[in-house]
């Protein structure tokens, strides 16, 4: 009795802490979101990240330097996890699961691929981890954006990912292979 006893007060315990770390994360300056994209045949994409404030500053070329690696998000790495085998620009990608990076400039971005998973944010695991680099299209935004955002834009049979921030907008397609 004294055994389930303690294993219910320690399940209790363990939720209880479980709860509490979601919510802290919630509080974070730069809190968790997420983004996805469904095929017609019920196959995903999923892409979990932070979601920075732009707060005044100047983001690309200024807090988020120009061609260097950058964690695309905040705190924890940024998730790539897809059900589906897919091109990504002009690049084939397995199904799995997978850490995304980019390498921004003025007039181009790079999405990097990395076969790498866990790691916390500013931790890029370096080119040899990387699955593929795609070439990204770069336009400016309509209006100022304040709150990093990742998302998947449905067009034809496929997804577009885009990301934006500050005044920037980088975007690839993506395609079920």
């Amino acid at each position: 009795m004294k055994k389930c006893f303690a294993l219910v007060v320690l399940s209790y315990l363990t939720l209880t802490l479980l709860a509490a770390a979601q919510q802290d994360k919630a509080k974070r300056p730069s809190p968790p979101a997420s983004a996805s994209c469904k095929f017609a045949d019920g196959k995903t994409i999923k892409t979990d990240y932070s979601s920075p404030r732009a707060k005044g500053r100047q983001i690309f070329g200024g807090v988020v330097p120009y061609g260097q690696v950058w964690r695309t998000g905040a705190n924890e790495s940024t998730t790539f996890v897809t059900t589906a085998n897919l091109t990504v620009g002009d690049k084939d990608v397995p199904a799995g699961s997978y850490t995304i990076f980019t390498v921004p400039a003025a007039d181009k971005w790079t999405l990097v691929i990395s076969k790498k998973t866990g790691e916390w944010g500013t931790d890029y695991p370096g080119e040899s981890n990387d699955l593929a680099r795609v070439e990204m299209n770069v336009s400016k935004t309509s209006a100022p954006v304040e709150d990093f955002t990742i998302a998947y834009d449905q067009q034809g049979g496929g997804c577009v990912l885009r990301l934006s921030w500050e005044n920037t907008q980088a975007s690839v397609e993506i395609k079920e292979k």
